[in-house]
């Protein structure tokens, strides 16, 4: 018998799928996951291809060859974007409000910063669609892994914003945020007492 659970794929008593809720959304999304990423029990990635049934994953660093997503983004009907703060991005909020700059497919690149940036750097099919932002969202509340940036989200955190502002319908999508509190508060739990204070503050 597996100590994993064959479906969200973390250990034992770590299992989200209690905490899954499946949601309908209208935009296509798609998780670029560095390779560090895929073994780490705090990855938020596997919460969203379990609640969104046209969520797809795929895990590398650089996609410009990617066969599968090179074949998707030759699609006609499929207005792709990337959710990277580059300079050119375009806030999503004012792109959801134009009807001149449809959004069918949301990619999300599911790393650190700096496995992000890279990730985005080393895929030319990715420099070659338009980039998006988010704009007005509170900060992360991923308590228990540090981000270089104040305001750094998870990446089911990211897509929560991101479809929300693109769907104009933010507690549809709440069911990601309450899956991602819970998995975070009971791995708090499971820390020896004073070891979440020493090394991420006071206790929530």
């Amino acid at each position: 018998m597996s100590r994993y659970c064959e479906d969200c794929g973390k250990a034992g008593n770590a299992c989200i799928c209690q905490w899954i809720e499946k949601i309908d959304a209208r935009t296509e999304l798609w998780i670029l996951q560095h390779p560090s990423e895929v073994s780490r029990p705090l990855g938020t990635a596997r919460i969203l291809t379990l609640s969104l049934p046209n969520a797809r994953l795929w895990v590398g660093e650089d996609f410009s060859r990617h066969e599968e997503i090179n074949s998707l983004l030759a699609d006609p009907d499929r207005h792709a974007a990337v959710l990277y703060p580059d300079e050119q991005a375009v806030p999503l909020s004012r792109r959801a409000a134009s009807n001149s700059l449809p959004l069918t497919t949301l990619i999300l690149l599911d790393g650190t910063w700096k496995k992000a940036y890279k990730m985005w750097r080393l895929s030319a099919n990715l420099q070659a669609l338009p980039c998006v932002c988010l704009d007005d969202v509170p900060a992360g509340n991923y308590r228990i892994r540090k981000s270089p940036k104040q305001s750094g989200l998870s990446t089911v955190e990211a897509a929560f914003h991101a479809l929300s502002q693109l769907e104009g319908e933010s507690r549809r999508f709440l069911p990601l945020v309450t899956a991602f509190e819970k998995m975070i508060d009971y791995q708090i739990s499971q820390m020896p007492p004073g070891l979440f204070e020493r090394h991420y503050g006071k206790q929530p």
